[in-house]
Order: structure tokens, then sequence, then C-alpha cells
């Protein structure tokens, strides 16, 4: 396993940071009306995909160039031209002067992510049990891929569009890869991944109310992993908020926590 220091911070975040560059990319192919774009201001990727959307924020703050109040000025400007709040996903491996000019510019922290990563080998081993069937799907199935993930959020309230609109660019995106879980030739469960620089960032996984419990997203957790070393990835990465049930899971299948990540927000 890396040491989890600024080597390892940068590919992590960089891999995230090019996941959701694209992801703005196929938003603005499918929806002009958006106005969805990105900007690279010295290593930092401030992305708009409309200005409530969990896509709306930038990566790599402080990571990849030291924390300048100058690029700041840019990011926030960038936001502000779109009317958007402003949100920041912060390493703590970045540039300790990022805590001093984001407090000293308004920003508060709003929330924790723990980033996860473990590495891969041709003989990926996950603890999984499970009667689904798990496939690697295509363009044709990328209608039916969207609406089992939306389905998976389907108990919470007015989460479910929300999903099925973001899941919708994801499945459109020409750098996805899409995983369904069926059994008997029903989709119980989806997730999701993407691949930058030898890091598989997995995400986007759900499975339908009626079917959890029964091991889905760990069978889906594999395919996924065995996939990426197919591809030649020597890690991959999941970001989970701590402490939570998708952290357990991932601990229990070999990932370890590279550090928590804080995010910072100043509304407009």
């Amino acid at each position: 396993m890396p040491l989890s220091d600024i080597t390892l911070a940068r590919r992590l975040e960089g891999a995230e940071r090019d996941a959701n560059a694209r992801f703005v990319e196929a938003r603005a192919m499918a929806a002009p009306s958006v106005g969805a774009a990105w900007i690279d201001v010295n290593g930092t990727y401030a992305m708009f995909d409309g200005p409530s959307s969990p896509c709306t924020q930038t990566f790599g703050f402080g990571l990849f160039a030291p924390a300048a109040e100058a690029d700041l000025a840019t990011i926030e400007q960038f936001f502000a031209e779109r009317a958007s709040p402003v949100y920041h996903e912060v390493s703590p491996l970045a540039d300790a002067a990022h805590i001093a000019l984001l407090s000293g510019r308004g920003y508060r922290p709003v929330e924790y992510s723990s980033v996860m990563y473990r590495a891969l080998q041709e003989d990926v081993s996950v603890n999984s049990v499970c009667s689904a069937v798990v496939s690697r799907v295509g363009p044709r199935d990328a209608g039916r891929w969207a609406d089992t993930l939306a389905a998976g959020w389907s108990d919470v309230a007015d989460v479910g569009p929300v999903v099925r609109d973001l899941a919708g660019i994801m499945a459109a995106r020409p750098d996805g890869h899409l995983f369904l879980a069926e059994e008997d030739g029903r989709a119980i469960a989806a997730a999701s991944m993407t691949i930058s620089s030898g890091v598989a960032l997995l995400a986007g996984a759900s499975t339908i109310p009626a079917a959890r419990g029964r091991g889905a997203q760990s069978a889906l957790l594999a395919s996924r992993l065995r996939y990426a070393a197919g591809q030649g990835c020597d890690l991959a990465m999941v970001v989970a908020l701590p402490g939570s049930g998708s952290q357990r899971n991932a601990e229990r299948n070999g990932f370890r926590i590279a550090y928590t990540r804080t995010k910072w927000s100043r509304q407009i």
C-alpha cells in the first residue's frame, strides 16, 4: 500500500477532479441551457453544473500549487458570474496556508468525508457472497442502469429525481464504466466507476430497497475492482461519510482511510 502522503493525495484528488470535469463536460453536451463549465486555476478545478448540483465545487485547492489569494479570487469570480455558492473540497495534505486564507474570506467547514484507497493486483480479493449476476453494461442499457441507480434512493424523500438526473449524465459520459447487478433478470443494484492515471474512482452505487442486505454492493465492488485491475489500475478509491455503512463496507474489503477531507463553503 502506498503511504498516505502528498503524492498519494495528488493522485486521489486528481482522479476525482478529472472525473468531475468529465461529468461537467457531459452535462454541457446533454443540456447546454445549464451553462455547465469548468476552469483550471493552477491545478484547482472549479466546476459549475448548476447552482444546486453537488458537482458544483472545486477540487485540489492548495494541493497542486500553494494556496494563493489571487487564485481564490479567480475561482470566486467564476462562481459569482454564475450566481452560485462556492464550495471547496480540501485535503488536509494541502498547503496549510489554505486554512487562514479560506477562513479570512468568510468560508466555514460544512462537511467531512473519508477518502479511502486500496492497492490493486490481478487477484483482487473482496468479501462477496451474492446470488446476483453482475455485468458491465454499455450505452444500450444506460437508461436501465440510471433508473436502477435512482430506484435505490426512492425511499429518501426528494432525492430520487435528483439522483436520476445525475445518473443520466453519468451514463452518457464516454469515460464512465457502468455495472449492473441482476437477480432472475431483474436489475436490483447499480454502480459506476471512472479511471484516471491508474486510479479507479468507485462511485454512484445503490441497491433498490427490496433487495438490500443480500450482498449486491459487495458483488458490484468485486466486479469493479477486478475490471480496474484488468485495465492496469494500481489504486482504487472511494469517498464516504465518516463512520457510515459505506465506510465500514470499504474497510471490510481492504480499503483504508488516506485522510479526512473538509468541504468549505461561503454562500453568496
